[in-house]
């Protein structure tokens, strides 16, 4: 097989897996993240990674959408309170220091959400919400996930762009907002 045939041969298997994804998806589950994101005060996302990327590009879109939204590592972060929605994006649900975190947020009285591959492993267990994404994920236990030909979490972590981008669209819909409105928020210095 020469390199053409394999290229095709593999974005048709990658976005098949995708496909296959979202039709497994939990739409439900995805409502209610959404109310979640609505009602919050203020939002506070966490994640490690490639899926910590993922994590930071949806901060950055419910940014655009008018919600105040503080990244966990960044040094101007404030503290959480009660009425703030903490969403950690944590695919097998047991990277350490995001459960610490989790801990933390806990005792403040803010309410806790974890997007996850592995909805019966230790943060998700603990979480007052949790988004199953069924998608193979890098050191995942759940055997409802999609498999995957890519390696480590790659279905997951690509998955996470797409569906966060649609829950945006859907949020952008639900709350009556433009285009125009969010792009009036972002950046305009560089």
């Amino acid at each position: 097989m020469d390199i053409r045939e394999m290229y095709q041969s593999l974005y048709t298997a990658v976005l098949a897996e995708h496909a296959e994804v979202f039709r497994n998806q939990d739409i439900g589950e995805i409502e209610e993240l959404m109310d979640l994101i609505i009602r919050a005060e203020r939002l506070f996302i966490m994640g490690a990674g490639r899926e910590g990327i993922a994590a930071r590009s949806f901060a950055m879109r419910l940014m655009h959408l008018g919600k105040e939204v503080h990244w966990i590592w960044d040094d101007t972060t404030p503290g959480m309170r009660k009425g703030d929605l903490f969403i950690m994006v944590n695919g097998s649900g047991e990277i350490g220091h995001i459960a610490y975190t989790q801990d933390q947020a806990e005792k403040t009285g803010a309410k806790t959400a974890v997007i996850t591959g592995s909805p019966q492993s230790r943060c998700p267990a603990k979480a007052d919400f949790t988004l199953f994404v069924p998608a193979a994920v890098y050191k995942g236990t759940d055997p409802r996930v999609v498999p995957s030909i890519q390696p480590m979490g790659n279905l997951f972590e690509q998955h996470l762009f797409l569906l966060f981008d649609i829950i945006v669209m859907l949020l952008e819909k639900k709350t009556g907002l433009t285009h125009e409105e969010m792009e009036s928020r972002h950046r305009n210095i560089e």
